[in-house]
């Protein structure tokens, strides 16, 4: 059973669309494939994220799901699915619309809109690219000009209908009308089929498609291309095409928002005495000053080093995070220098390990607080 798309994201019934976005960034980069290789639990609720994402983010679908939860969206319609031909949405609403007047008739029908998932690397993300992508989609039959005709013209009125696109029916003291089962509403029938596409007035084909990616944009966003959807039915618009964009995990940097977040290693020498760092950028290396008696994990914030805002010209930071390393494999020499370097240390107190003393000291007060001395 299918677990609740509010739950799945984390957030409330409530989220906006900044909120769903941040929490299905997060989820989308935790259980990444490229992060989880081979791991097939990581890889279902990466796509579970997905699917909830589509679904809240997309205005009619989860006005759909709060109502009806996932059999309204299965269905297609509202609760249990009294909505197609003939059934009882479509009976009794145009019961009401024969006693005020007027009557549903068969029109254009806007074609349905579709998706498709992006993914992309850091850098082309953050600077932009142009990508081609191939979709599968329905297309106007070119053979019969979309009214599934042999001969490509407008098949003959309906006969059941005579072209209204509903029928009539007398229960009691009410006129019903639904539907027509001859035509499905379209009120013409084709009698002698077009061959390439059967009738259907469409046909199914792959196309090729140029999405221009702007600069600056991350996991979550997506990137309408108005009228690349599905072709719509009885002259009515096509649907559009959505891109969703999911950037894939990068092995030097994060990203949170318009700031990127890095992990640089410091030999012991140069966090003690002090000198210069080669950082990375995602515009090439810059080199950073490294105070005297640097600790590990102190932070150092290079400003406008991040990314440039997909709204704003305004560009995030690069927050580096030095980690002092131990050194590993030491010779016998490198020992002895190393034990005679730290005799020296304590002979001299406690002002060359500062963190230490004060940590000690609050250890100290803990104890006595738990033995009363």
């Amino acid at each position: 059973m299918k677990r609740d798309y509010y739950e799945v994201l984390g957030v409330s019934r409530d989220a906006g669309e900044e909120e769903l976005k941040k929490a299905y960034r997060r989820l989308a980069m935790k259980f990444h494939p490229d992060r989880n290789p081979g791991d097939k639990a990581a890889e279902e609720k990466f796509k579970e994220a997905n699917e909830a994402y589509e679904v809240l983010t997309d205005p009619q679908r989860r006005a759909i799901y709060d109502k009806y939860g996932h059999e309204g969206l299965q269905r297609g319609a509202g609760g249990a699915d009294f909505g197609g031909p003939g059934g009882f949405a479509d009976i009794f609403g145009d019961v009401f619309a024969d006693i005020f007047g007027g009557g549903r008739r068969g029109g254009p029908r806007r074609g349905a809109d579709l998706r498709y998932l992006m993914e992309l690397t850091l850098e082309q993300a953050v600077f932009g690219t142009t990508e081609l992508i191939r979709i599968p989609s329905w297309e106007t039959c070119a053979d019969c000009h979309g009214h599934g005709t042999a001969d490509g013209k407008k098949p003959p009125v309906c006969p059941t209908c005579r072209g209204t696109g509903q029928v009539r029916m007398q229960q009691g003291f009410f006129v019903l009308q639904q539907t027509c089962p001859h035509c499905r509403g379209r009120g013409s029938a084709v009698t002698d089929a077009c061959r390439t596409c059967r009738g259907a007035g469409k046909v199914r084909r792959e196309k090729t498609l140029e999405v221009k990616i702007p600069p600056g944009v991350d996991t979550g966003d997506r990137i309408r291309l108005t009228g690349e959807g599905e072709p719509g039915e009885l002259g009515g618009p096509n649907g559009d095409l959505y891109v969703q964009i999911n950037v894939k995990p990068h092995e030097v940097f994060d990203r949170d928002g318009n700031d990127l977040y890095c992990t640089v290693p410091i030999s012991i020498v140069t966090a003690a005495l002090g000198g210069t760092l080669k950082v990375p950028t995602l515009e090439g290396p810059v080199e950073i000053d490294i105070p005297e008696g640097t600790q590990s994990g102190r932070q150092f914030r290079l400003r406008g080093r991040g990314v440039r805002s997909l709204r704003t010209a305004h560009a995030g930071d690069l927050y580096c995070t030095v980690m002092v390393e131990t050194p590993v494999k030491l010779t016998k020499t490198q020992k002895e220098l190393l034990r005679q370097f730290g005799s020296t240390l304590d002979e001299e107190g406690s002002s060359h390990h500062p963190e230490t003393s004060s940590w000690l000291r609050r250890a100290k007060r803990f104890f006595d607080d738990i033995t009363g001395a």
